[in-house]
């Protein structure tokens, strides 16, 4: 609580809907964050930015700041790894690039269907495409779909018996490194920003990778441990990067995580604007 100026009114930069795999609208996730008393919030679907324009129109309605954003999924070596966009200014010089991972996902979806009806799981890409409502597809549009066809008892059951990583059903991306995707999310004027980084966030893999344009980190996030937020924190202070945190929501009404849970404080989106105005004036210059 604010002394004298009512509660703190926190932001939560890290959230999905029906654009990638959560289950609310765009709008909706505005609404909710309405609810919840955010000031602002950052729409975050996967490698898209399709739900934007809607989140926007419902945050001007509602009186709550919208941050353009996406999440991308590129790679460390052999390392999968999740990278924010966040306050992106121009989202049409991501579109063919956003374009392609969509393919990829796509294409992806579909071998894994082939792979599950070899093993007599028979759902079709239909069902799959019907789970996704016009988003970005990826697995957990799959593993709704086996539930909804009965054969699977939830997403987790899909996940640990077909879908996962060493499972029979499972599919690998092709891959974005990072330095592309870091270059994709500065092309379009935003901050890059290494999402849930958890015990594998050390100083020098995080050092690597300002190298290469990295402008902040994750800190506060359901995944990250106490000690983890702790680290983070003081390595984004040591190392002059800009602090994010989210819930990571995809639309759950009830846990593991709902919506404004990480209670990240408005300083630290002050921070990120702060950061984007500095390089602005020194673009300017």
């Amino acid at each position: 609580m604010t002394t004298g100026a009512g509660p703190t009114r926190f932001v939560d930069l890290h959230m999905h809907s029906t654009a990638s795999d959560g289950s609310r609208a765009p709008a909706d996730v505005v609404r909710a964050a309405h609810a919840a008393s955010l000031a602002a919030i950052a729409l975050t679907d996967h490698d898209t930015v399709d739900g934007l324009p809607e989140a926007q129109a419902a945050g001007a309605e509602l009186g709550v700041r919208i941050i353009n954003g996406v999440e991308l999924s590129a790679v460390e070596g052999d390392t999968e790894t999740h990278i924010l966009g966040l306050h992106l200014q121009d989202t049409s010089v991501l579109a063919r690039g956003l374009a392609e991972l969509r393919d990829m996902r796509e294409r992806r979806a579909v071998r894994i269907v082939e792979m599950l009806d070899a093993l007599g799981v028979k759902i079709t890409m239909d069902d799959v495409l019907g789970q996704a409502d016009g988003g970005a597809v990826g697995r957990p549009h799959v593993a709704r779909a086996m539930v909804a066809s009965g054969w699977a008892t939830d997403v987790r059951d899909a996940f640990d018996r077909y879908l996962g990583a060493g499972k029979p059903a499972y599919v690998g991306k092709d891959q974005l490194s990072m330095p592309d995707a870091i270059a994709m999310i500065h092309a379009a004027g935003g901050l890059a920003v290494l999402a849930h980084p958890g015990w594998a966030g050390t100083r020098e893999r995080i050092e690597a990778l300002v190298q290469q344009g990295l402008d902040g980190v994750e800190v506060k996030h359901p995944g990250h441990s106490s000690s983890d937020t702790t680290r983070l924190k003081g390595l984004v202070e040591l190392l002059g990067l800009v602090p994010s945190g989210g819930s990571d929501w995809h639309g759950a009404a009830e846990g593991p995580r709902t919506i404004g849970m990480m209670n990240v404080p408005p300083e630290w989106l002050a921070l990120q604007d702060a950061r984007l105005a500095a390089r602005g004036r020194v673009a300017a210059g």
